[in-house]
C-alpha cells in the first residue's frame, strides 16, 4: 500500500501512531459545541448567534466557521414567513399624534415603551397576545393572554404587570397602534391618571411606527408558534410563558443589543446609573 501511494513505512506508521491531528480535534470539539447551542436554542438559533454564544464562553470561533459546521450537519435555524398585521382601527374613539416619530433608540430605561396585540391559534380558537416592551433594553415588561379582545382583557393588565415591574418616575412615551383597546376611554382614564406617561400612536396601517412591536411578534411566530400545533389554550399559555419569560428576557442573545439579552441590558443600565 505504501508503494502504490508512494508513501514510506515510517510516514505511514507516525501518522498510525499520531492519533487525530489538532485541526480534526478542534473540528469534534467545535461540532459538539455548536449542536448543543443549537439544541438548547430549540433550533431558534442561526450561525451568528451560535458564534456569538460560543465567544461569551471563551470560545474563539467565527460565524463564517459555525456556518460552514452548521451547513455539514444539515442543521439549520427557524425560517422567517409573511407576518399579517391585524389591528382593528375602525372605531370612533380619539387618536393621539406620532410623537415617537419612529425614534427606536432612548438613552435611557422607561423612556418608551411600545405595545401591540396578535393572534395565536390553538384547537380550541384563538388567543390574543397583547405586549409591552421597553424599547432600551427590549425587554417584554408586560403581557397578557385571553380569549376576547375585550379592553380589560388585553391592554389594561399588560399594563397593570409592565407598571409593576417598573416605576414610572421620569417622562414616558406609551406608543401603540390605533387599535380600539388602546384609544378606549377606559384605558385612557388610566393612562392620564399618571401624568408623567404620555400616549403616542401610530399613522394609519402604517406599521413601521411600530416596528419593534412587529418584528418581536415575526420573532415568537418563527421561533415558537409556526412549529407547534397548540392542541389546547392551556399548552399555549404554557408555552409562551416560557418563551417570554424564560427564553426571550432572559436568554435569547439580541442583535440591537450587541448580542447581550434584554434582562443583562437592565442590569448593566442599573449598575452603570448606580440604581439599585
Amino acid at each position: 500500500m505504501c508503494k502504490v501511494f508512494k508513501v514510506s513505512r515510517s510516514s505511514f506508521y507516525r501518522w498510525y501512531t499520531a492519533g487525530p491531528s489538532k485541526r480534526v480535534l478542534e473540528y469534534s470539539l467545535f461540532t459538539d459545541l455548536i449542536k448543543k447551542e443549537f439544541d438548547l436554542s430549540k433550533h431558534r438559533y442561526g450561525a451568528t448567534r451560535i458564534a456569538a454564544q460560543l465567544k461569551r464562553k471563551g470560545y474563539g470561533i467565527s460565524r463564517g466557521r459555525v456556518a460552514k459546521i452548521m451547513k455539514a450537519n444539515h442543521w439549520f435555524s427557524k425560517h422567517k414567513k409573511k407576518f399579517r398585521v391585524t389591528t382593528d382601527s375602525n372605531h370612533g374613539y380619539v387618536v393621539c399624534r406620532n410623537l415617537l416619530n419612529r425614534d427606536f433608540n432612548p438613552g435611557r430605561l422607561n423612556a418608551t415603551w411600545v405595545s401591540d396585540i396578535t393572534y395565536i391559534p390553538t384547537h380550541q380558537g384563538w388567543l390574543y397576545l397583547t405586549t409591552i416592551i421597553d424599547l432600551f433594553d427590549r425587554q417584554v415588561i408586560g403581557w397578557s393572554l385571553s380569549t376576547n379582545l375585550h379592553t380589560d382583557q388585553t391592554i389594561i393588565p399588560a399594563w397593570k404587570m409592565a407598571v409593576s415591574k417598573r416605576k414610572i418616575n421620569m417622562d414616558l412615551i406609551f406608543h401603540s397602534d390605533r387599535g380600539i383597546q388602546y384609544a378606549s376611554k377606559t384605558f385612557r382614564t388610566i393612562i392620564k391618571s399618571n401624568p408623567l406617561v404620555t400616549r403616542s400612536m401610530s399613522r394609519k396601517g402604517n406599521c413601521w411606527d411600530n416596528s419593534v412591536a412587529e418584528s418581536f411578534f415575526k420573532t415568537l411566530k418563527v421561533e415558537l408558534i409556526y412549529d407547534d400545533n397548540f392542541k389546547t389554550i392551556e399548552q399555549a399559555k404554557t408555552s409562551i410563558f416560557e418563551y417570554i419569560e424564560i427564553w426571550y428576557n432572559r436568554k435569547r442573545l439580541h442583535s440591537y443589543l450587541g448580542y447581550k439579552t434584554p434582562c443583562e441590558m437592565e442590569q448593566e443600565f442599573y449598575q452603570f446609573n448606580n440604581v439599585a
